[in-house]
Parts: structure tokens; sequence; C-alpha cells
């Protein structure tokens, strides 16, 4: 939130510095004016436009979509985990495997790089543009914009994921399954009710800075990208 507030002074105050130097200098001022009042209009729309991804602004309809759907992030986290990674079939090879070896540590990492985290973050785009912040996200370059968040989503993921299955009561859910040669559908079950026990203590807040932290830096470049294209567009304005 700080590297944002950064970015978004700092190229607040160069459109603001040249607006200033507009009415100062002797020549060209229209010129110099417009690309000042552009950059500062790409700008702080721009940022606008973040802002109201995180948050609620009153008489602003579609504001707020992240917090707003927080219920269907928690589905779409649900179904990933369900259909990505406990399927029956995973966790039976899974068994197989770790009886094959003799190993009596569980290694939970093949299950972890079989889930298709490009799907998880498809999923997340396809969330935000289908909802009423998806038209004001297209002027600003759409899907094609929130690709810089792809890398960083994905790590962020990977973590959040590994930090739960690595938690006593998960481990504990599955090792009973293990120790009671239960595989396939009784596994699954428990599995699920761990999850949607911890998915309900999920509240809009949570899964707000959640997202938050991991997209929020990345979009600050689109306040310095709105103001570099809009003072171009000023220039363009002007000459043409």
């Amino acid at each position: 939130m700080k590297k944002l507030f950064n970015k978004s002074f700092i190229t607040n105050f160069i459109a603001v510095a040249i607006i200033v130097t507009g009415y100062l200098c002797p020549v060209q001022q229209n010129l110099v004016k417009s690309i000042g009042f552009f950059a500062l209009s790409g700008a702080i729309t721009n940022w606008l436009a973040i802002y109201m991804l995180f948050e609620k602004v009153p008489f602003l309809y579609g504001s707020g979509v992240i917090p707003a759907r927080f219920e269907e992030f928690k589905l779409s986290i649900k179904h990933l985990m369900m259909q990505q990674f406990f399927t029956a079939k995973n966790i039976e090879q899974f068994i197989e495997t770790e009886e094959q070896q003799g190993k009596g540590v569980l290694n939970l990492e093949p299950l972890l790089a079989a889930v298709d985290y490009d799907k998880v973050y498809e999923g997340l785009v396809s969330s935000i543009m289908g909802s009423s912040f998806g038209g004001m996200l297209a002027m600003m370059g759409g899907e094609e914009a929130l690709l810089p968040l792809k890398a960083p989503f994905t790590e962020k993921m990977k973590i959040t994921l590994t930090e739960m299955v690595e938690s006593e009561r998960f481990k504990a859910a599955l090792k009973q399954g293990l120790d009671a040669h239960k595989i396939g559908g009784d596994i699954v079950d428990k599995i699920e009710t761990v999850i949607d026990k911890r998915l309900s203590e999920l509240t809009p807040q949570l899964v707000k800075e959640m997202v938050q932290t991991i997209i929020r830096e990345h979009l600050g470049w689109l306040v310095v990208w709105g103001g570099i294209f809009g003072g171009l567009m000023g220039a363009l304005f002007v000459f043409a």
C-alpha cells in the first residue's frame, strides 16, 4: 500500500508540476497545460479504479467488488481444492506411493505440484471482468492490464496452499484416514469438512486483504501508465 501511495503521489505531483509550468512558461503554454491536465486525469482515474476494487464508494455502483464477492472467492477456493487437488484418484495414488516407499512422514509435494494455478488465476480474472467493474477495467487494457499480477498471485497461492496442508488439523485428518486404510470417498469427505471449517472462518475483510496483498503493489503501475498515456493524449489533443 505504501508503494502504491508513492507511485500515485509521485505521478500526480509530476502532473501538477507540469500544469504549473504550463502557466509560468512563456512558450507553448497550451501544450504544456494540456499534457499536465490529461496526465493528472489519467493518473487519478486509474487510482480511483484501483481503490474501487477493494473499497465501497458511496453512489458509485460496482465499487468494492472484491469484498462484495467474497463468497464466490471462497467457493472457488473450495472447488479448486476438491476438484484439482484432493480428488479420490489423486489420494489413492498418493497412498499407494507412500506405502511402496515405506515413508513414515507424509509428503504432500506431489499433490501441490498437481494443482493448476493457471486456472486459479483465470478464475480471479474472470470474476473481476464479469463484475460491474469489468467495463471500467476494459478501458484500461482489460485482462492484459492484469497480466503482471499472474506470477505474484501464483506464488502467493502456492504459499497459502502449502501452509494449509501443513497445518496439524489437516495432517491429523489425512493420517487418520491412512491409518484406517480408508481411501477415496471417506478421506475426501474428511478433507472437505476441514476445508469447509477453515473457509467458514474467512470474512470479507480477510478475503479483501488476501487479494489486496497479492495485487495492489502491481496495480500501482496502472496509475503511472495512466499519467503517461494521459500526457501523450493531451499532446495529441493540442496538435490535432
